[in-house]
């Protein structure tokens, strides 16, 4: 699912308020490689099991929110990291 470029507009981290934008194909691929290798944690410790459809990503790269079923998770706790990654995704 495609998020609207008004809200992509409005939206931000809510814990840097970093402008949010998607992440491409080729490095949501990679993501979800990582998520079936059991490698990839949400910023409160818990595992990530599920597959990724979609997500954004901070414009430093630093954090990366999953959209479910269209709407952007934005809660603090369940942003996924990037520096847990060795390379980048």
């Amino acid at each position: 699912m495609t998020i609207p470029a008004q809200l992509l507009d409005i939206l931000c981290c809510p814990v840097s308020h970093e402008p949010l934008f998607p992440l491409g194909r080729k490095r949501l691929r990679s993501l979800n490689e990582r998520i079936a290798g059991g490698d990839v944690q949400h910023v409160d410790g818990s595992t990530v099991t599920a597959p990724v459809a979609d997500a954004l990503i901070t414009r430093d790269e630093k954090v990366v929110y999953i959209i479910e079923d269209g709407i952007p998770v934005l809660l603090p706790d369940r942003g996924i990291g990037t520096t847990q990654f060795n390379d980048p995704l």
